[in-house]
């Protein structure tokens, strides 16, 4: 879901999560105007596993989120939000309000909202990528198998994996579920595709959007706003660190938890985002470290 370019918005970076841009329309329910997000022939569980993240992550009552109205075979109805220019104040209180958010915990790692059984997706909705969901141990375990794992033959597919990034991507997934990049964080209950565009500025503050919500890591919601930038984002972090204090070193770990998302869109788009998921996977397969 979300990635990319959905919400209520109409420009951005290249549509790689639940995008629906396009058949987005104002219609009206009981006299007040909603925001439907809609497409026909949507995957089976589209939309309702939108709407299952977005109430989940809704529960927390840690952080703003666009309010579910009603959710269809085919369609997604939210409540309207309003546009307005970010502020400094309303970017240090959504860094209050994401560590509160990552603090309400989820049941495992990769886990789902509860409630939902099916796929989690991944891809904008003329190519969604659905991937199998499960509870895992370990942060590692979990990013290793449900993510990594399931990315790297995504690339064979599409004819997108040399031998060089196959090697690389096969050492991460080793180093990951060897325990090396694990850190004793509990599961943290993650928007899962916080790029800028899935932050929407109202004048009140920012509104999370279109979620793949999930139990994961902190430290990847923080490494997609950074991912493609997100205006006020030193005022998010320090906010952030006001509630919940990051480990030493978060910012140097940034690229591992960017590489599912840069080679996610290498599978779907090509072009450069695979020379980044090669740069990024050399770096983290530890190849540096062996010379």
């Amino acid at each position: 879901m979300g990635a990319r370019g959905d919400g209520q918005r109409t420009s951005g970076p290249p549509a790689v999560g639940g995008s629906s841009r396009g058949a987005d329309r104002a219609v009206h329910d009981g006299g007040s105007t909603v925001f439907r997000k809609q497409r026909r022939g949507a995957p089976a569980g589209f939309f309702g596993c939108e709407a299952a993240g977005l109430r989940w992550l809704a529960q927390a009552d840690a952080v703003p989120v666009v309010r579910v109205v009603d959710v269809g075979r085919d369609h997604l109805d939210l409540e309207r939000l309003v546009p307005a220019r970010p502020t400094a104040g309303g970017a240090r209180e959504l860094g209050r309000g994401l560590a509160r958010l990552h603090d309400a915990g989820a049941a495992a790692f990769g886990c789902p909202p509860p409630g939902w059984d099916g796929p989690w997706f991944f891809g904008p909705l003329d190519d969604p990528v659905p991937f199998a969901v499960a509870g895992h141990p370990t942060w590692g375990s979990f990013h290793a198998t449900g993510r990594i794992a399931p990315m790297r033959r995504l690339l064979a597919e599409r004819g997108r994996l040399d031998p060089a990034l196959d090697d690389d991507l096969r050492r991460v997934e080793d180093r990951l579920l060897a325990g090396h990049l694990d850190d004793g964080d509990p599961p943290a209950r993650l928007h899962g595709d916080l790029w800028a565009g899935n932050v929407m500025w109202t004048r009140a503050g920012a509104v999370l959007i279109d979620p793949a919500a999930h139990g994961g890591h902190r430290e990847t919601d923080l490494a997609m706003l950074d991912l493609f930038g997100l205006p006020g984002l030193a005022e998010v972090v320090k906010g952030y660190q006001e509630v919940h204090p990051l480990r030493p070193g978060w910012r140097q770990r940034l690229g591992l938890h960017q590489l599912f998302p840069v080679g996610m869109h290498a599978v779907l788009f090509g072009g450069g985002y695979v020379a980044r998921t090669c740069e990024l996977a050399r770096r983290w397969s530890g190849a540096s470290a062996r010379g």
